[in-house]
């Protein structure tokens, strides 16, 4: 993990406030720091780094390219790296050292950044300054694993993988979104493009933004280079005309390249380990393809409802890992809650994120990389509610769809109606009386009866 920051804006010794705000990050990069300045521009960027390739000052950031036309301040890892450095090194390329960071760079500089984009496979969000044409291009990763952020505060025009560092120029507005608070209500998280900040936006996975240096506020808008509604269209025209056997073999080979990839670094690295499917899978492949036992790392709770620690010690038994786990208390987790702000800058309402600190700070200690399992379930269906969702499809399809589009319409009325004559009469103790609360109940019920695809009942019934 690294960490970029800088801002686009005529003023007196820019070098000071974008060191200011690379230095807010500091916690993102520890190993070192650096800032580049365009001032005739009004450029400035700024850079922490965790170096995991190539340690020496080959790989330091800001990074500008061979011919000097572009400087890059890059946060993320681009897993096939090698194989694009062997293809210019044919084309004639020169790299000072072996880092990832250079790669991309001189991919930008020999095929331009659209090819590019379309060429590497990782995780990632860069700044990128042209200083032929003037341009500042922001980018992030296709399913948006790496943050950036930017806007428009006052006269400047700021940008950051996280907003802790924007906040640091001194013309940064803090006014709070309105919007973004209902979605934080209604969502428990702030989701793109919205922050928490009026005048501040995430970009989008799968976006880029280009901004000429005297282009008006909001003037320009994110541009997807890649997008995951046109990839699933593409695989729905050309549906997959292997076996359950070749699927199976497939998805193997998949995730075995992916974890290998993600298994290149010049520092140690990890894993952390929970019991479940997901974890255990990318678990049981970095063994597999490692010559030493891999170091995995564990929370536990003394309440056996909420403790998965056992599971996780018998898989790293069988799989012959280095294990470590640690065990917390409840006064342990509360003491951590006062850090959550600092750490995530804005509302944020996923409990895991508590055990997922104090899991990460004692794998810090024993390695600068860990691999996890998040999303295995999201992307393989192994929630219980893809199976109701399943089943209630099945179930629902033995009725017309006209009729239960009438249905669907009556109880909402019901309900509405309901609701509408709830008056004192019907409060007894501060209770709500059983008849109102039964409508209710109905609608909840009733949800995704309307459907027309098992997708739809799953968004309808059990998104909300």
């Amino acid at each position: 993990m690294c960490g970029l920051t800088g801002f686009i804006q005529s003023v007196p010794d820019p070098q000071s406030i974008v060191s200011r705000m690379a230095d807010a990050l500091q916690h993102r990069g520890p190993d070192s720091g650096g800032i580049w300045c365009d001032e005739a521009a009004g450029v400035a960027l700024g850079h922490r780094r965790l170096s995991i390739l190539d340690l020496s000052e080959a790989g330091h950031q800001p990074m500008q390219s061979r011919s000097s036309r572009y400087v890059l301040s890059y946060n993320g890892e681009i897993y096939n790296f090698p194989e694009l450095q062997k293809e210019l090194v044919s084309a004639g390329s020169i790299f000072r050292g072996h880092s990832d960071t250079e790669v991309l760079l001189t991919a930008i500089e020999h095929w331009g950044l659209d090819t590019t984009l379309q060429r590497i496979n990782g995780m990632f969000a860069f700044a990128l300054w042209d200083r032929s044409e003037r341009v500042l291009t922001l980018a992030r990763d296709r399913v948006g694993k790496k943050p950036l952020y930017y806007g428009w505060s006052g006269k400047a025009f700021l940008f950051g993988s996280e907003l802790k560092a924007l906040a640091v120029h001194p013309e940064f507005d803090s006014e709070i979104s309105q919007d973004a608070l209902g979605q934080y209500i209604k969502y428990g998280w702030v989701p793109e493009p919205l922050s928490i900040y009026s005048n501040i936006r995430k970009l989008a996975p799968g976006c880029l933004l280009r901004l000429p240096v005297n282009a008006p506020a909001w003037s320009v808008k994110p541009e997807a280079y890649w997008q995951a509604n046109r990839v699933c269209e593409q695989a729905w025209e050309k549906p997959y005309s292997g076996s359950q056997a070749d699927a199976a073999n497939q998805l193997d080979q998949l995730l075995t390249a992916s974890v290998s990839d993600r298994m290149v670094a010049d520092v140690d690295l990890g894993a952390l380990l929970s019991g479940g499917i997901d974890s255990t899978t990318v678990v049981a492949l970095m063994q597999k393809i490692s010559d030493r036992p891999v170091k995995t790392f564990s929370i536990g709770f003394n309440e056996p409802k909420f403790n998965e620690a056992g599971f996780a010690a018998e898989i790293a038994g069988y799989l012959g890992t280095e294990h470590h786990e640690l065990y917390v208390t409840p006064q342990q987790c509360l003491d951590v809650v006062s850090e959550i702000p600092v750490i995530y800058d804005e509302p944020f309402a996923d409990i895991s994120q508590v055990p997922t600190l104090l899991v990460s700070r004692m794998a810090r200690k024993g390695v600068t990389v860990v691999l996890t399992g998040d999303g295995g379930d999201e992307l393989f269906g192994g929630y219980t509610h893809y199976f109701e969702a399943l089943k209630q499809w099945r179930r629902i399809q033995s009725y017309p769809q006209k009729f239960r589009s009438v249905m669907t319409e009556a109880i909402n009325t019901f309900a509405e109606f309901n609701w509408s004559m709830l008056g004192n009469n019907s409060v007894n103790n501060g209770k709500i009386a059983s008849w109102k609360r039964m409508s209710a109940k109905l609608q909840k019920r009733m949800r995704g009866l309307n459907a027309n695809n098992p997708q739809k009942l799953l968004l309808d019934r059990f998104a909300r």
